[in-house]
């Protein structure tokens, strides 16, 4: 049975990011994104709803995150799904589900007013621990690329 564990989001840090280093001296980088829709309801009321969702990166991703990132910017993650499951002391069973972040992608320009071109930071994941192969590329910019590929 095929299955696909993909999610794009787009929002905004809730905090700024957590890096520490794991046992093994990997740095792992943990923040919250808040994804906010605006809708309007049965009777055509402008509503406004947030969605909460806890983000976890590996390796070099951890880090640009932490170094590039603070609290409210915007960010653009591509990653996965992942259920963490422990009990507490008291027996309880408690589960979170959580993105773990393969690529992602500067969506505002930098705060301090330099290039404002979206950078990607992209990873090929080589194991279900986060272990990857990462490299950083630039966006190119879609009408330049639909200008070559339009065949009129």
């Amino acid at each position: 049975m095929a299955s696909l564990n993909k999610v794009l989001l787009i929002g905004n840090l809730t905090r700024d990011p957590d890096v520490r280093m794991m046992s093994n001296g990997r740095p792992v980088c943990n923040f919250g994104l808040a994804l906010n829709r605006s809708y309007k309801d049965g009777e055509g009321n402008r509503k406004e709803e947030t969605t909460f969702v806890e983000v976890e990166s590996f390796g070099p991703r951890a880090e640009a995150v932490g170094r590039f990132f603070t609290k409210g910017r915007s960010i653009f993650i591509e990653g996965r799904l992942k259920l963490d499951q422990w009990e507490t002391k008291e027996g309880e069973k408690r589960s979170a589900l959580r993105v773990v972040l393969d690529s992602f992608e500067f969506v505002d320009s930098k705060q301090d007013g330099s290039s404002s071109s979206p950078r990607t930071m992209d990873s090929t994941p080589s194991s279900e621990t986060g272990d990857s192969k990462t490299s950083t590329s630039t966006s190119v910019n879609k009408e330049d690329a639909l200008d070559d590929d339009v065949p009129f």
